[in-house]
């Protein structure tokens, strides 16, 4: 699943059917649908057999209790429904509620039952029935039926995010046949994971929603159905979420061993600094470092000296995604290419990652980086075929070598890389006037870049320094979270820092960052506003991939194209992920592919807790 939790959805997740069908159709008679399965995935391959007990990587017996205290994301919130465009949700929504079926850590694109049991499907993958487990129950006692199930998807197509609305755009219909059956239809020339989209759709109340309107942000507390609710919460401060000791699933297999915790709670600072003042102090109980002079340089602290407090450092098994500065081109500034690679050449990598980041990080170069859909040599006669039918609509340099950022002489001010940017920059039309450069209209060439802490202020000054060596004025905007988010939605940046994560088997995802009507709607994930043919014919065609080689060849090509199009300036990206917290924590053994998932995986160790507690 994709992305953070200041909107929560996950990449499975996505919109359905027209407004307010009628819940039992008797009749129309029921199509009869000759496969059946206890689970869904891309290209039809589940690892795991109808009779599974519980995910590989959970641990069923693990046991129940504490408490895990977590920073937020951001420095407030507004709102306790995430699947809107209004209001700044709080962090961990998405924990209240059930799917028709949830996903496995192991495997890219695969769900299994959770609500449905079981699911039938036609030969052509049109048609779908999924059959409803009857203990399914919400929070407050009533039960969970395919009536909810039609509603949640109506409402999310008629209020729901913009995001959401167009991950579900295949919807065709949802019909209520039964209180346990539910029938969905797609449409045709529908998407390769577009049942996926739909059946990891979180499921509301509907008699909940009758006397409200899901459509408006709010701080009551909305009803849900998972192995959480919404417990205590203080807004600007904290948001928790108590455990559900007699929650519905917790005996299935999809769940066993997680959802461990009695409390999870995400606490809310201004600054990631202060947050991780909160862990040193046993405030907040586990920190993962995203910052590698955190790692190497802070935690020398009376906790960590005494053993109070452990490191752990996992593999990150993932693809990285993307990370980077990201060009806003619906502004007039960065319209020319050669002005975007220009400004890219003035992040010196080598330099950051010497003196900044204990040499603990690898440069991005591709948007698919450490996976084989990464474009690395010239196009093969694969790629070629799909290639050939766009040349003289992309750029010529797709049919040769990927572009790959220059690997600067590590002094943090690069003449040959300057130089060169200089004269892009001249190609491109823009004059220098004194010590400012204008754009071939008279215009500065000046922009800002803008960011919601002050986290890569130490590499993007020395970027800015180097960009007004060329006469470009490059300024920093930090704003709280809500500012942020709000300006985020309308586009309403020049320049901003973003990560984006694509999975194994990259699907809707490609439409939301890449598709150009991503990039026209408030709210999209499009942020650069790529807007290319070219690559909406790709996408299109990724989306449509019957099997996993065609989908590698078709994401190669598109990395490559992407590439050219020069919207992002790369950052970088680490190969463990790094984990300090106090001890009083287990964990599994095998760690799933996918994520660490602390939150769900981890427990409480009691008798560690109460030894952490002794030595203090």
């Amino acid at each position: 699943m994709i992305l953070t939790d200041k909107l929560v959805f996950s990449r499975r997740a996505v919109l359905a059917a027209a407004a307010t069908l009628p819940l039992f159709r008797g009749a129309r008679a029921e199509p009869r649908l000759p496969h059946r399965s206890h689970g869904l995935s891309s290209f039809g391959d589940l690892a795991l057999p109808p009779d599974f007990a519980a995910f590989p990587y959970a641990r069923p017996d693990a046991p129940k209790g504490g408490q895990l205290i977590l920073e937020a994301a951001g420095t407030s919130y507004d709102s306790l429904n995430g699947y809107i465009l209004q209001g700044n949700p709080a962090q961990g929504l998405s924990t209240i509620y059930d799917a028709l079926m949830a996903g496995s850590l192991d495997e890219d694109n695969a769900l299994y039952g959770l609500v449905a049991e079981a699911v039938e499907y036609s030969d052509d993958k049109r048609t779908y029935r999924f059959f409803l487990r009857k203990q399914a129950r919400f929070h407050d006692g009533s039960p969970l039926t395919a009536a909810d199930v039609v509603f949640s998807l109506n409402v999310l197509r008629e209020k729901g995010h913009p995001i959401i609305r167009q991950f579900l755009r295949d919807l065709d219909r949802a019909e209520a046949e039964a209180a346990d059956r539910v029938l969905v239809v797609l449409k045709e020339g529908f998407g390769r994971d577009s049942i996926l989209n739909i059946a990891g759709q979180p499921i509301f109340s509907a008699a909940y929603y009758a006397k409200r309107d899901f459509g408006r942000a709010g701080l009551e507390p909305p009803l849900g159905s998972s192995a959480y609710k919404i417990g205590g919460f203080e807004q600007g401060r904290y948001i928790s979420y108590e455990r559900v000791k007699d929650y519905w699933g917790k005996d299935l297999p999809v769940n066993r061993g997680q959802g461990n915790f009695d409390l999870i709670r995400y606490d809310y600072f201004g600054e990631r600094a202060v947050g991780f003042e909160a862990f040193k102090s046993g405030a907040v109980n586990l920190h993962e470092s995203f910052t590698a002079s955190e790692w190497a340089t802070g935690y020398d602290f009376p906790a960590m000296r005494d053993g109070r407090v452990t490191k752990l450092e996992f593999p990150d098994r993932r693809s990285p995604g993307f990370q980077g500065f990201f060009f806003n081109l619906r502004r007039p500034v960065f319209k020319d290419v050669r002005i975007r690679e220009a400004l890219g050449l003035c992040l010196d990598f080598e330099w950051s990652n010497r003196n900044l980041f204990y040499g603990a990080y690898t440069r991005n170069v591709s948007y698919f980086e450490n996976t084989e859909m990464k474009a690395v040599e010239p196009p093969s006669p694969e790629e070629l075929a799909i290639l050939e039918p766009l040349r003289g609509k992309i750029p010529a340099e797709v049919f040769g070598a990927p572009f790959v950022p220059p690997v600067s002489d590590g002094s943090g001010q690069d003449r040959a890389l300057l130089q060169r940017a200089n004269t892009l920059l001249k190609e491109a039309g823009c004059q220098r006037k004194g010590s400012q450069l204008l754009l071939p209209d008279g215009a500065p060439l000046a922009f800002e870049a803008l960011e919601f802490n002050n986290a890569l202020d130490k590499v993007e000054q020395p970027m800015f320094k180097n960009m007004r060596l060329l006469g470009v004025e490059a300024t920093l905007r930090v704003v709280d979270s809500a500012q942020y988010k709000a300006r985020i939605d309308n586009y309403d940046f020049d320049m901003i820092t973003d990560r984006k994560m694509i999975g194994g088997v990259p699907g809707d995802e490609l439409l939301a960052y890449f598709g150009s009507a991503s990039g026209k709607s408030p709210g999209g994930m499009n942020l650069s506003g790529i807007d290319d043919p070219a690559v909406d014919a790709l996408v299109d065609q990724a989306l449509k991939a019957k099997t996993r080689a065609e989908l590698v060849v078709i994401c190669r090509a598109l990395d490559r194209v992407l590439r050219a199009g020069r919207y992002w300036i790369p950052h970088w990206h680490a190969l463990s992920r790094r984990v300090a917290a106090w001890d009083c924590f287990g964990h599994p053994e095998a760690t799933p592919r996918l994520d660490l998932s602390y939150s769900s995986l981890w427990w409480w160790d009691a008798d560690k807790a109460a030894a952490t507690k002794a030595r203090g």
